[in-house]
């Protein structure tokens, strides 16, 4: 991939799957607190909301929490392909490739169990 002996290209894929695994989060975050509003717009205004703009509410906080999912696991599987183009003298000995991946796993496993859990509970 870029020929330079240069462990600096591997810590530059490391960051950019650091920056997509904060993306991830803040779509999950946000798509929780988009499905939660409604709960706080009935507690202040039981009329204002009908069941259409609930369905709505739902459906956009879940479609959120499933893109932040998605995000996580693209980004991982991204990474990886990179990872497995560059040589071995540009990732530095004794570091440990898997560790970003697997915290992007976790966050699409933890995106994924609270999208099923608004879903179905």
């Amino acid at each position: 991939m870029s020929y330079l002996d240069d462990p600096r290209v591997f810590f530059a894929a490391e960051r950019t799957l650091l920056a997509w695994n904060r993306t991830s989060l803040a779509l999950i975050a946000f798509g929780f607190v988009v499905e939660r509003s409604g709960l706080l717009l009935e507690l202040l205004r039981p009329e204002a909301l009908n069941d259409a703009e609930v369905r709505l509410q739902m459906a956009l906080g879940v479609a959120l929490l499933l893109g932040g999912a998605v995000c996580a696991l693209w980004s991982s599987w991204q990474y990886r392909r990179v990872i497995r183009q560059l040589r071995p003298v540009e990732i530095p000995e004794g570091y440990t490739v898997s560790a970003g991946p697997l915290v992007n796993l976790l966050v699409a496993l933890i995106g994924l169990a609270l999208a099923g859990y608004l879903l179905f509970y």
